[in-house]
């Protein structure tokens, strides 16, 4: 009876448990949430050029991401992922992995179909197409089979240039406002720890000090009672 009763918990707060918490995300203790984007219908995605298996919703106007199983949006210098694209979001303590391969300025590419001066005839996947296939072309390497994402002409860039982009695009996300400003603010919450804690060790000396000041008068006064009686005898003889 107890082992059915502990099962039925077990399996309410598991219930319970938000998405986000049981898949590892970092819910940080004051952190706020992204306002919800609006969406008139699921959104449709473009995979992206010189990445792996990279999504992006261009008819949204903030950045929607889709990545290995998540869906991942930039909000005020943080970033949060969510398995679903209109709810659910959870912080994501760092910047995901993929996001240094996306090219800056691939909303101007998509809106001119146009990528890096070659016409990119890009295919616009609806949603629910997306859901049921996304798996499966990530299993097969459909995109890297395909190799130019439908950019005619295009020879994918190699290793060494996409790592250098990288370096340099990383560089210049450390230097957006946001990011910077959340930087700041994380290393004044990392530096006030360091400053209160002589006083709390003053105070803990201080704490252990009193007893050890109140068995020294107690030993005092015990050897005086101690003489007491010696000067007495003194005195009778």
């Amino acid at each position: 009876m107890n082992k059915l009763l502990l099962g039925i918990i077990l399996l309410a707060l598991a219930i319970a448990v938000p998405v986000a918490t049981i898949a590892g995300v970092d819910i940080g203790v004051g952190i706020s949430l992204p306002p919800p984007l609006a969406f008139t219908e699921p959104p449709a995605v473009v995979a992206l050029p010189d990445t792996d298996d990279v999504y992006v919703a261009p008819d949204i106007a903030a950045d929607l991401f889709f990545w290995n199983g998540w869906w991942w949006r930039p909000w005020e210098g943080r970033w949060y992922r969510s398995h679903y694209y209109d709810r659910g979001w959870g912080y994501f303590n760092r910047v995901p992995g993929f996001y240094f391969d996306v090219d800056p300025g691939w909303r101007g590419f998509y809106g001119g179909h146009n990528w890096q001066g070659h016409p990119w005839n890009y295919e616009r996947i609806p949603h629910e197409r997306f859901q049921q296939n996304w798996r499966g072309w990530h299993n097969n390497g459909y995109w890297r089979r395909q190799g130019n994402w439908g950019v005619k002409g295009y020879q994918p860039r190699a290793q060494r240039e996409r790592q250098e982009l990288r370096n340099q695009r990383q560089e210049q996300y450390r230097q957006r406002p946001e990011v910077q400003r959340l930087g700041q603010q994380r290393q004044g919450q990392q530096r006030q720890p360091n400053v209160r804690q002589p006083q709390r060790q003053q105070q803990r000396q201080g704490q252990h000090s009193q007893p050890r000041g109140g068995q020294t008068q107690k030993g005092s006064q015990h050897q005086k009672s101690q003489q007491k009686p010696e000067r007495g005898k003194a005195g009778h003889k």
